[in-house]
């Protein structure tokens, strides 16, 4: 849990795109009764908010940040396997 921690954060400090927006998308994140969101909610705004700039990536980096499972937990072993070898397979024939 921890490296997934590290590399999410080294990620998010290698895209100088996303802090650049980072700012705008810290005015923008308030709740519905006006006051700023916090916490989770803030959390999961900010990483929309950034994303939403920031072009599809197609390489290996762009599938491991796609390799969830339906419960929302990260994909480990054979099933994260598998699908970063169809994840990369699609971005090339994409």
């Amino acid at each position: 849990m921890n490296k997934l921690i590290v590399a999410l954060c080294a990620a998010a400090f290698s895209l100088g795109a996303i802090a650049a927006d980072a700012a705008g998308c810290e005015e923008k994140a308030m709740g519905k009764n006006g006051k700023p969101l916090a916490g989770a909610a803030k959390k999961a705004f900010m990483k929309k908010c950034a994303g939403e700039g920031a072009a599809p990536a197609a390489d290996a980096s762009g599938c491991a940040g796609k390799a969830v499972g339906k419960n929302g937990k990260p994909l480990a072993g054979a099933a994260k396997k598998a699908f970063m070898k169809k994840c990369e397979a699609d971005a090339k024939g994409a």
